[in-house]
């Protein structure tokens, strides 16, 4: 029998409720004859820790992808749709094309193949959480560049999100072409 014959995706995203920033999402096939120790919700897991799981999941996985959607598009679409778009598009450019995607979350793509919705997924089931880690480890890599383009904001400390230092630096300076315009802090700021 073909070990390979059900080709199940997970599929998490990352950056979804920041104020800066592309949007991203991964799709990972898992060999399951190689149990990856220590899968779990990215945002449980240390900057450290979440870097070491990325390179075991890119080498022992059957096969990985990563999409991002821009803040132009995000703006112009919505960030759900732009989120769900990421998540097909991650899931069109893997190697294999799955017979079931497990999809972190009670929203999915629209897709031709079975998919299955499954809340806190990432905490639990270990293609999703997989997912979840590249996701968030190759948008933290992206905001560091967005860092040094735009290093007034400090992006490479609270990778876009809306914290309090994030704010303070947002009001003072204004938003940068990075910031999602269509969100309600930054296009109160504009509106001014």
């Amino acid at each position: 029998m073909n070990e390979y014959l059900n080709i199940i995706a997970g599929v998490d995203e990352a950056g979804r409720g920041a104020l800066a920033g592309p949007v991203y999402a991964a799709a990972v096939v898992l060999d399951y004859r190689y149990r990856i120790e220590g899968l779990d919700d990215s945002k449980k897991l240390t900057p450290k820790k979440r870097e070491q799981l990325s390179a075991i999941i890119k080498q022992k996985s059957i096969c990985w992808s990563v999409s991002s959607i821009d803040v132009n598009e995000i703006d112009r679409i919505n960030i759900l749709q732009a989120t769900l778009l990421a998540m097909k598009n991650a899931i069109l450019k893997l190697k294999r094309q799955p017979n079931l995607v497990l999809v972190d979350g009670n929203q999915s793509p629209e897709l031709e193949y079975k998919v299955l919705k499954i809340v806190k997924g990432d905490s639990f089931v270990p293609a999703i959480s997989a997912a979840s880690i590249l996701a968030k480890t190759e948008r933290d890599k992206e905001m560091l560049n967005l860092h040094y383009q735009y290093p007034s904001y400090l992006f490479n400390k609270h990778k876009g999100y809306g914290t309090q230092e994030h704010m303070i630096l947002l009001k003072n300076h204004g938003p940068c072409k990075e910031h999602r315009k269509s969100f309600s802090p930054v296009k109160d700021l504009i509106n001014m």
